[in-house]
């Protein structure tokens, strides 16, 4: 970095963690070029005369994602009167005429698609900076319009040309204590109530050697665990001349050619949890944490949803985890009034939940997505009905994060060191968010092992990210 800007960047990151890791890699590209960067937080107080630029990653999930995004579009526009705003993400993709309207002057789009551009973007502003003291609103959108028409553009950390969706990546995180590495891309699967793959596109996957150059990296600059990511983990391939690297071959390659680093897979689809993937979800340096995207229990609504797997393989990918760790952490995603969902079909939901014992559950009311196929299946289930059942399985999650917080009660578990403030926190190996009894005069990101006192019900049951109470051991 040769020079530094007294002027910041404002990111805030709606959606996954796959939005999370893209949004690390474009703030790491504004600080390389001496800007700082505010990382989230952003509040109706919040105020800050030296941001010139606010980059919101948005996502469209569900309605209620996009309608935060909005809300957050105008509290960035009201607390920061004097900065630019580029709007990305996979909300961006598919509604971006809809979202610039809110502020022309002021909004330029970045499609989700073209955020290899933050990189360029940023050396062309850093040395616009040089010339003048503030960027114009003009000056910004020209220069991101002139980016987003370029073909392709290469990350100078990368050692070798990769897809343009995988040239956001960072070694350093400034938000996460855990380091996060996309690996893939995009889905092959049309869900019917799913946008995503409108958004992102068919599966790409990252190279494996460029994986793996990139969590080596990460191990050489002191991470202790990496979580790999992407918007459908079970569909990377890569394919060289004499061999293909699926899931399974990627681990192992990761893990022969790595000394002490972890790896945390971000989700599976049942279907995928094979033999052989168990294998190697066996070693040592796997954290025993795995979430299933699910859905349903109702083989019916499995059928309309177009999902690419059966309650037969869900039983038996759950089975099959339970062998390969000592109690894994088992969450999983389920969509509650599916249209045309009945009692009986909600009843094998909560009977599926019931005989899996799940850890946490990831609940959500369906949400009627513009484009897609279950937006024409009748009947709608009422919101009211939605939101008991939903109630309903998240009453459940809550009683089994309490009972498997229980199972590991005075057990000592490997941990990450999480800082909040002036309270020190940490995250096990097995995903529990552990409140320690003292402040340790360590960084973030270090390796320790924590005792589990007790679980906290009050924070579970308010949705906090504390599960439980813990001392260092």
């Amino acid at each position: 970095m040769s020079v530094t800007h007294p002027l910041t960047v404002c990111f805030e990151t709606l959606g996954c963690r796959l939005n999370q890791d893209e949004t690390e890699g474009a703030a790491q590209a504004f600080r390389s070029q001496g800007f700082s960067c505010l990382m989230g937080g952003i509040t109706a107080s919040s105020s800050d005369d030296s941001v010139f630029l606010c980059i919101l990653n948005t996502c469209t999930v569900t309605g209620k994602a996009e309608q935060k995004a909005r809300r957050l579009i105008r509290l960035m526009l009201k607390n920061f009167p004097q900065a630019s705003l580029i709007v990305t993400g996979c909300y961006a993709e598919l509604d971006g005429k809809d979202i610039e309207a809110i502020c022309p002057e002021r909004i330029t789009i970045v499609k989700g698609s073209q955020k290899c551009i933050f990189p360029a973007l940023a050396q062309k502003l850093s040395a616009l900076c040089q010339k003048k003291d503030f960027p114009s609103f003009s000056d910004v959108r020209n220069l991101t319009l002139s980016c987003t028409q370029r073909p392709f553009i290469l990350n100078p950390l990368q050692t070798q040309t990769v897809l343009p969706a995988f040239t956001l990546y960072t070694s350093s995180f400034q938000k996460h204590s855990r380091a996060s590495l996309k690996i893939q891309d995009g889905c092959n699967c049309s869900c019917s109530f799913c946008r995503i793959h409108f958004a992102r596109g068919k599966s790409v996957s990252l190279s494996a050697k460029e994986v793996l150059s990139r969590v080596k990296r990460l191990e050489e600059s002191g991470m202790n665990e990496v979580v790999l990511t992407g918007v459908n983990l079970s569909q990377y391939v890569w394919k060289e001349e004499n061999k293909t690297y699926a899931l399974p071959q990627l681990l192992e390659l990761l893990l022969s050619e790595t000394k002490h680093i972890r790896l945390r897979l971000s989700s599976l689809y049942p279907q995928a949890v094979s033999p052989a993937l168990c294998t190697v979800l066996s070693h040592e340096r796997i954290q025993p944490f795995f979430h299933l995207s699910i859905q349903s229990g109702s083989e019916r609504i499995l059928t309309l949803m177009k999902r690419p797997h059966s309650l037969v393989q869900v039983d038996e990918a759950i089975a099959l985890l339970r062998k390969v760790k000592n109690d894994p952490f088992i969450s999983c995603d389920l969509i509650a009034g599916f249209p045309s969902e009945s009692d009986e079909d909600f009843e094998a939901t909560l009977e599926l939940c019931r005989r899996s014992d799940f850890a946490w559950i990831h609940a959500f009311p369906f949400s009627p997505r513009p484009g897609t196929e279950a937006v024409h299946i009748k009947p709608p289930v009422a919101e009211r009905i939605k939101g008991q059942w939903v109630a309903t399985l998240t009453n459940l999650a809550v009683e089994g994060k309490l009972s498997y917080i229980n199972r590991w009660k005075n057990k000592s578990l490997f941990a990450i060191v999480e800082h909040e403030r002036k309270a020190t926190r940490a995250v096990t190996e097995n995903f529990l968010h552990v409140q320690l009894d003292k402040k340790l005069e360590l960084p973030a990101g270090s390796a320790i092992q924590v005792c589990i006192n007790e679980a906290d019900k009050d924070a579970i049951v308010l949705g906090s990210e504390v599960d439980c109470l813990g001392s260092v051991v």
